[in-house]
């Protein structure tokens, strides 16, 4: 992967190159502001970014507003935004930026639960190919944070729980176990999913992204 890191402190933005670059991957621009963050993807036009929330000079919500901008203006380009706070205000519109147009994977994960380095680079490769990775209490917020309900009565709760989980990034096998089902079982959730929220099969369209945007989506 081809990556591009936005971090304010020099310290983890060493750290996450040094990680990268050990797990195989090309951090071509390493930035301390989020204006540096914007011209270094249009510059390099990495697969992927990796994003802090709150950057120089206001150290307010400047990283995700430009996370929003690149899934804007760079769709084929993924966004895992890597922070100690959740912006809820922010996290609905950065999931949806793109959601017109061909689906970007995008990410949202809190500093402190990441578990380990693995984990990490594992959900940074999802992202990278188009897929999700988000905190479950990233999830839990934007769902309290939600004004939507029409277009997601139909799911029974099962096919919710498996949603919601779809959103943290997780796969069929791991769905599988967490909810102590088959993989089949899981499989004909996902369909249902699918055929409920009107989205049916499509070169163009990632149907898991959609889904979930859907799912998130204000």
């Amino acid at each position: 992967m081809r990556i591009v890191i936005a971090e304010d402190s020099a310290v983890v933005r060493a750290g996450l190159v040094e990680i990268l670059a050990d797990a195989g991957h090309e951090v071509v621009a390493a930035v301390g502001r989020a204006d540096g963050l914007l011209a270094a993807v249009d510059q390099y036009e990495p697969d992927v970014t990796v994003v802090d929330v709150r950057m120089p000079p206001g150290y307010t919500d400047e990283g995700v507003r430009a996370a929003i901008a690149i899934r804007r203006d760079h769709p084929g380009t993924g966004v895992l935004v890597f922070s100690q706070y959740i912006e809820t205000r922010y996290a609905a519109d950065l999931l949806g930026a793109t959601s017109g147009g061909s689906a970007a994977g995008v990410g949202y994960l809190l500093k402190d639960r990441v578990a380990d380095v693995g984990e990490f680079v594992e959900a940074l490769s999802r992202v990278a190919a188009g897929g999700t990775a988000l905190d479950p209490e990233v999830v839990t917020q934007l769902l309290g944070a939600s004004r939507r309900a029409d277009g997601l009565t139909t799911l029974t709760a099962r096919e919710r729980d498996v949603l919601a989980l779809m959103a943290e990034g997780r796969s069929n096998a791991a769905i599988a176990g967490i909810l102590v089902v088959t993989e089949r079982a899981v499989e004909k959730h996902i369909s249902n999913i699918f055929s409920k929220l009107g989205l049916a099969p499509s070169d163009a369209d990632h149907r898991r992204v959609l889904a979930v945007l859907r799912y998130l989506e204000p």
